[in-house]
């Protein structure tokens, strides 16, 4: 059933491609959008290209409750993704941070308590899982894994009773939280607003949970963007990929297209109502060496990462997606190809202007103490 849907942060990397997602199964869709000049450039209030011009744009701030209340009107269901991202900027920029993500998804639901819709989806984050799930030498399941303070020679993995270094294993959506960095935090308040909140006053919240979504129509200059478009920022101007520890920390990468079809599965599957999905592809591998494939597909690579040997306060070791409930449940398959996705970012980025902000972000964080 065709529906009028409101993404607010709609005009971003994700808002973009779900909504010419939702459009094409024939749901009406307004954006609402700030347009923050970090994520944007100095474009002002003007509509993004890369917005379908099919969805009504509103240019807005999702804290402005008068503004959400009119961009609420007529709507059917509400996906909210409006958020500021990035670990290690949330460290310094807390009240920013603080007062986006959760001030916003207040005023949100302020809103929606005068205009209940059916159904709210929340971009959630696997960051709020801080440490993944491990496994112990002895086979015991790990969820409370922490990394102790580190010496030099020090292995980087967090260590079991005997020292000996735990094993990533995928990360279910049981597992409890344990939030590491102010950005972690912030989600998990996203995430519980919505799902405490829509059921009390008629309306149905699901959280999706996101692991690294790449792919074209990202923030090249944003430094505290995806990792991919990160690295793809200083490949592009000729610079190695900067890499925190030693490369070998595991991540799941997946397609914005495959995000967007699972924020479509959230938003219209009746199976979806109350609960909270993995989102991700399925596979895992080290930044190392996802930095080399990229580097690669770019035409460049003899530009090896530079590795930094030093840890981001607030970044995890390993954090693997386990997406069986998602598939069973909701019939989610992510179907984009890691090495084909990967080229087809580099073609994107080819003809792109991406200016390299990677060594200003980082000097932000050591001089504040939050590399170390």
């Amino acid at each position: 059933m065709s529906e009028r849907v409101l993404i607010t942060g709609g005009a971003g990397f994700i808002g973009t491609h779900l909504t010419a997602a939702l459009l094409k199964r024939g749901h009406q869709v307004r954006v609402l959008d700030s347009l923050i000049e970090q994520v944007h450039g100095s474009q002002g209030q003007t509509r993004p290209a890369a917005l379908s011009p099919e969805a009504e744009f509103v240019a807005g701030d999702v804290r402005d409750g008068a503004l959400v209340a009119q961009a609420l009107r007529g709507i059917d269901s509400v996906v909210h993704l409006a958020a500021e991202v990035g670990v290690g900027q949330s460290m310094y920029a807390v009240e920013r941070y603080v007062s986006v993500n959760d001030c916003g998804t207040a005023a949100l639901f302020q809103a929606l308590i005068e205009r209940p819709v059916r159904r709210v989806v929340v971009a959630s984050s696997m960051s709020i899982y801080g440490e993944g799930l491990y496994r112990a030498d002895d086979g015991t399941i790990v969820q409370d894994a922490v990394r102790r303070a580190r010496k030099p020679g020090d292995p980087w993995d967090p260590l079991d009773a005997g020292g000996r270094p735990l094993v990533p294993v995928p990360t279910p959506e049981w597992k409890a939280p344990t939030l590491a960095s102010v950005y972690a935090l912030t989600k998990y308040v996203q995430e519980r607003l919505t799902l405490t909140l829509s059921p009390v006053y008629g309306m149905e919240g699901v959280a999706l949970r996101l692991w690294n979504a790449y792919g074209p129509g990202q923030a090249l200059s944003n430094p505290y963007t995806g990792v991919l478009a990160i690295f793809a920022s200083r490949l592009h101007n000729g610079q190695p990929p900067m890499i925190f520890e030693d490369g070998e920390q595991r991540r799941d990468f997946v397609h914005v297209e495959d995000v967007a079809e699972a924020f479509v599965l959230a938003l219209e599957h009746p199976a979806a109502a109350g609960q909270v999905y993995n989102v991700g592809s399925g596979e895992d591998r080290s930044v190392r060496e996802v930095a080399q494939i990229l580097a690669r597909a770019m035409g460049r690579p003899g530009l090896e990462p530079e590795v930094a040997g030093k840890a981001r306060t607030g970044d995890i070791r390993h954090c693997i997606a386990d997406i069986g409930k998602i598939r069973a449940e909701l019939g989610y398959q992510p179907r984009r190809d890691f090495a084909a996705g990967v080229a087809e970012l580099a073609a994107w980025v080819a003809d792109r202007e991406a200016i390299d902000r990677g060594n200003e972000a980082r000097g932000e964080l050591e001089a504040r103490g939050l590399v170390a």
